[in-house]
């Protein structure tokens, strides 16, 4: 169930698309007992879906009646966003957000809200309500925060669906979930949260997929024409900023592995690394804390877990400090574009250990939260705090059956670039698309 190919069968009118909504529906109800991806499903979307067929222009959509999963963090019309979080507001949105907006103009029905940790602060999404579980192996976690979206497409559910991503929170569970996952730059479609960091982007199967969706979201049809790539500089590096600790050798072979299909097309591949220094991994630390401390004003803060409840007053203390700086992004920006400068894309693991297990992990303490959120995503958020685009594509599997995600990364404006090479590398190192 690929999104381009349902959006061409629904234009040529091959494709009902309120059957199509009615099928994803049922589907759902069927598997997300076990997958845990979805807050709340809309059952009127065969309402939308059956409006989107009288359109006058459906055979010109570009997502003309694919079923997409939006993320639990944005408006839409007479649902609200609860950003994972008792303490958030229930009150329904009476319009739609402006990614929201795009995907109707697109033709896309919306089916249901994903899960996400609350407000967005984890690498591991579960609630009180359930759990999102990788359907690659039900034991480990999907990821966070975008770990319900992952969780959905990995599982067949939907072809495509929304994330956002501040620290990794599209290319953590991408990684984890045999996805392409990709965060565009802040310039493209940053959303304001987190200092900044964070952006809207695409979870998907295949890159095409994956394509189609962000230009349908960033307003930009043509990154949905993803050609070849050209020849590139691309640095390789599995170093892990700020800590070095030891990467698994899976992860590691991953990272290898597309280093040696990259250098076959015909790519100048060298072993490179960042002048990462100390002070932007301690930045994007101070943010993550903060940022979710920002987001809490106004809530009532005795609603929240126990866990966020520490990290709000851990981020509370970094702002009344004054301790989160312009000036540290200001200087790893001078060295990303140093590096940048050089190369044209960055390889790395997606991942700086491999997956948790699921759990009730909002039970759990905050440093018990912390010190695993922090290992794992040691090569993600400095991309954030650069505004950089940046991609997760499948590149192997390890023991327990479980994906293995690398990181691309390119400077401003590259996500076109990305995207190419995505693609190559899916044409000469293709991945299963689904469990089973």
């Amino acid at each position: 169930m690929e999104a381009t190919r349902l959006a061409e069968a629904v234009r040529a009118g091959e494709l009902d698309p309120v059957r199509l909504t009615e099928r994803v529906l049922d589907g759902i109800e069927a598997a997300d007992r076990v997958v845990g991806a979805f807050r709340k499903v809309r059952p009127e979307a065969v309402a939308e879906a059956r409006e989107l067929a009288r359109r006058s222009d459906l055979a010109r959509l570009p997502l003309a009646g694919v079923p997409v999963a939006v993320k639990d963090v944005t408006e839409i019309t007479g649902e609200y966003a609860s950003s994972g979080s008792a303490a958030t507001t229930t009150e329904l949105s009476t319009e739609d957000s402006l990614v929201v907006r795009r995907l109707r103009a697109a033709g896309a029905v919306i089916v249901g809200i994903t899960r996400v940790p609350e407000l967005c602060c984890w690498p591991m999404t579960d609630s009180p309500d359930g759990i999102a579980r990788n359907p690659w192996q039900p034991a480990y976690t999907a990821g966070g925060s975008s770990g319900g979206s992952a969780a959905a497409v990995a599982a067949g559910l939907v072809p495509v669906a929304h994330g956002t991503d501040g620290l990794g929170s599209i290319r953590l569970p991408a990684a984890m979930c045999g996805l392409v996952g990709i965060k565009p730059g802040a310039d493209l479609l940053g959303e304001g949260g987190w200092y900044g960091m964070s952006t809207h982007g695409s979870l998907a199967t295949t890159v095409a997929d994956a394509a189609l969706l962000l230009g349908v979201l960033a307003g930009r049809p043509d990154l949905a024409r993803v050609g070849g790539p050209g020849r590139l500089r691309v640095a390789v590096s599995s170093e892990v900023p700020l800590t070095r600790a030891p990467v698994p050798k899976p992860l590691r072979d991953a990272v290898d592995r597309v280093a040696d299909v990259l250098t076959a097309a015909g790519h100048a591949v060298e072993r490179a690394t960042p002048r990462y220094g100390i002070e932007p991994a301690l930045g994007i630390l101070g943010r993550w804390f903060a940022g979710p401390a920002e987001h809490a004003d106004g809530l009532d803060k005795t609603l929240l877990q126990p866990r966020t409840r520490t990290h709000v007053r851990i981020g509370d203390t970094l702002r009344k400090a004054r301790l989160i700086r312009p000036g540290t992004k200001n200087r790893w920006l001078a060295r990303a574009a140093e590096f940048f400068g050089r190369y044209d894309i960055l390889v790395t693991p997606a991942l700086a250990t491999l997956p948790p297990k699921a759990a009730r992990w909002h039970e759990r303490s905050c440093l018990a939260n912390a010190i695993p959120s922090i290992r794992l995503a040691g090569f993600a958020g400095l991309w954030n705090l650069a505004g950089y685009p940046a991609i997760s594509v499948p590149a192997a599997r390890h023991g327990h059956d479980l994906p293995i995600g690398v990181q691309l990364v390119a400077g401003p404006q590259g996500e076109a670039r990305l995207l190419a090479l995505a693609a190559q590398l899916e044409a000469h190192n293709p991945w299963p698309r689904l469990p089973g």
